[in-house]
C-alpha cells in the first residue's frame, strides 16, 4: 500500500475524495475518527503533537474535507480521550465504532485505505501503525494483504 501511495498520490487522493463523499454520514465519520485515533495511539499513546498532526492532516486532507471539521475534531478528540484513559479501552471502543460499518465492505475498505494514508502521512508508516491497520482489517473481516499489510 505504501509503495502504491507513493507512486499514485494524486490519483489516490482523488479516488479517496470521491469514495469518502459516497460515505458521507455520521456512522462513517465516527468510524474514520476512531480509526485516526487508533493509528495515532498505535505507537505508544496519543501525544499533543500527534493530536495536532492528526487534526492538521484531517483539516488539510482533500479527501476528508467533505466532513464538518468541527464535528471531525470533536469526534477525534473524544476517541483520543479514551486512549489516554486506557489504551485497551480506547482500542476496544474504537473497534466497536468501526465494526458498525462491517456490513458495508466498500466503506470498510475505504476506512482501511484512509488509515494507511494517515499512517503514512508523516513519511513513516511504522510497524505499530501497520499493526493497527491489520487489526482494523480483522475487525472488518478484510484481508490485510489486499492493502499490502
Amino acid at each position: 500500500m505504501l509503495s502504491w501511495l507513493k507512486d499514485n498520490v494524486a490519483a489516490a487522493r482523488d479516488k479517496l475524495t470521491t469514495e469518502v463523499t459516497k460515505f458521507k454520514n455520521q456512522r462513517f465519520m465516527d468510524a474514520m475518527t476512531a480509526n485516526c485515533a487508533l493509528i495515532a495511539a498505535a505507537s505508544g499513546g496519543v501525544s499533543s503533537e500527534e493530536k495536532q498532526k492528526m487534526a492538521a492532516f484531517i483539516s488539510q486532507s482533500p479527501e476528508l474535507k467533505v466532513f464538518n471539521m468541527t464535528d471531525v475534531i470533536k469526534s477525534f478528540n473524544s476517541h483520543c480521550e479514551k486512549f489516554e484513559f486506557d489504551f485497551q479501552i480506547g482500542q476496544a471502543e474504537a473497534l466497536k465504532v468501526m465494526s458498525k460499518i462491517k456490513n458495508d465492505p466498500g466503506a470498510g475498505r475505504l476506512l482501511v485505505r484512509v488509515g494507511c494514508a494517515i499512517g503514512a502521512s508523516d513519511g513513516d508508516f511504522d510497524a505499530e501503525e501497520k499493526a493497527a491497520c491489520r487489526l482494523v482489517c480483522a475487525e472488518l473481516g478484510l484481508n490485510p494483504a489486499d492493502f499490502d499489510l
